[in-house]
């Protein structure tokens, strides 16, 4: 583990980026809708299209993609900042979220010119929303288990099989989805592309899975002989593998790995500042502080890997394995800290969604067990 720990060498935010953070304050505290706490803990599973489009009218949404494509041609340190002020704010950001960090820039890297020429404008002013099709039955986080199959036709590819876990699926109108166009699911990270699918198309159905809080972010996605065009594919058939690795590391190092649970936090201190100073809550407060501390150095470390050209994948894993761990122990934390002058009925209501949702925490973009799988192989104990 020492090992890896000194690759993540230290990340500074850079003054351009850090001079960003007024101005999206500024935005937030005129175009953020009037909002419960309870519903901005949702945040980045909060859908509100125009508020996207808001977004995307000042040049926050594909934020890294080329001004040729309709992007702000910004680096990944002003995404941090940008995201870490939405999410901290509690905004409602999922309708344009996996499209802004994932599927652009993964259409940026690998996609045809046709393919960026058409997704990444509309990407850009919150018109395509995008999911993602990794998950299946029976595989879970372990993507090389995958058996969902692309068959190549005489005009495109036929696509047959099922995915898990969407987020979003109901509400986007794509899903780059990791499927296998050639041998079977022995062949683990062999054999495995990636496609683009219309999700309005002829034998898609999509079945929302309703959650404990009751919302129903997530879905099954099933495909029924689907029809795609030959300029579905993203990148190279059967480079499927190293692609969909690099967009994880998008995905699992960004600050939504470690802030979900930040609007709680925020109520909860909120509370505090109308008591009396108590020990014990201040330990607690400090631990919560020093946690998130070293853990969003850690994932500005990653963040500095990607900015300079790389593929941070195994240190991704490791931040957001620790990341969704403190996630989760934020709203335990704090229901161990209640006493009668600190449970207020908003943050009862708070914590109430947090704990419902804290499960899920990691098991979203891999599971603990397939995170500290690769991270053991990176270490060479696999």
């Amino acid at each position: 583990m020492t090992d890896l720990l000194r690759q993540l060498k230290p990340g500074r935010m850079p003054a351009h980026a850090e001079k960003l953070r007024a101005d999206v304050r500024a935005f937030l505290r005129t175009a953020m809708p009037d909002l419960a706490p309870e519903v901005r803990a949702r945040s980045w599973l909060g859908s509100d299209i125009e508020f996207s489009r808001s977004l995307a009218r000042r040049g926050w949404v594909g934020v890294t993609l080329p001004r040729a494509y309709g992007g702000a041609e910004m680096d990944v340190f002003s995404r941090y900042v940008l995201v870490e002020e939405l999410l901290c704010a509690g905004a409602p950001v999922s309708a344009h979220w996996i499209a802004d960090r994932q599927s652009g820039p993964l259409l940026m890297r690998y996609g045809t010119q046709e393919q960026k020429a058409f997704f990444l404008p509309r990407i850009c002013r919150a018109e395509a929303f995008f999911c993602i099709g990794m998950s299946e039955p029976g595989a879970g986080s372990d993507l090389a288990a995958v058996s969902t199959r692309a068959t190549r036709t005489a005009d495109g590819w036929l696509l047959q099989g099922q995915k898990l876990w969407t987020t979003n699926a109901p509400h986007c109108d794509y899903m780059i989805a990791l499927v296998r166009t050639s041998g079977d699911a022995t062949d683990r990270h062999h054999n495995l592309s990636q496609v683009i699918v219309d999700l309005k198309l002829p034998g898609v159905t999509i079945r929302p899975i309703r959650d404990l809080a009751g919302d129903a972010h997530f879905s099954e996605v099933f495909f029924d002989q689907v029809r795609l065009g030959p300029d579905a594919l993203v990148g190279q058939e059967g480079q499927g593998w190293e692609q969909v690795t690099a967009e994880l590391a998008l995905e699992r190092s960004g600050p939504e790995r470690i802030y979900s649970s930040m609007v709680l936090l925020e109520t909860w201190v909120q509370g505090l500042k109308q008591r009396s100073p108590d020990v014990s809550h201040a330990r607690t407060l400090g631990r919560m502080v020093s946690h998130l501390a070293t853990l969003r150095a850690m994932s500005l470390a990653v963040t500095a890997q990607i900015a300079q050209g790389g593929s941070p994948v195994v240190e991704a894993a490791l931040v957001k394995d620790l990341g969704t761990a403190f996630e989760q122990a934020v709203p335990a934390w704090i229901s161990e800290s209640l006493d009668a002058d600190t449970c207020d009925d908003t943050l009862l209501r708070v914590l109430a969604y947090v704990q419902q949702m804290a499960p899920s925490f990691s098991l979203r973009g891999g599971t603990r067990e397939i995170l500290r799988s690769m991270i053991a192989r990176g270490l060479g104990l696999r």
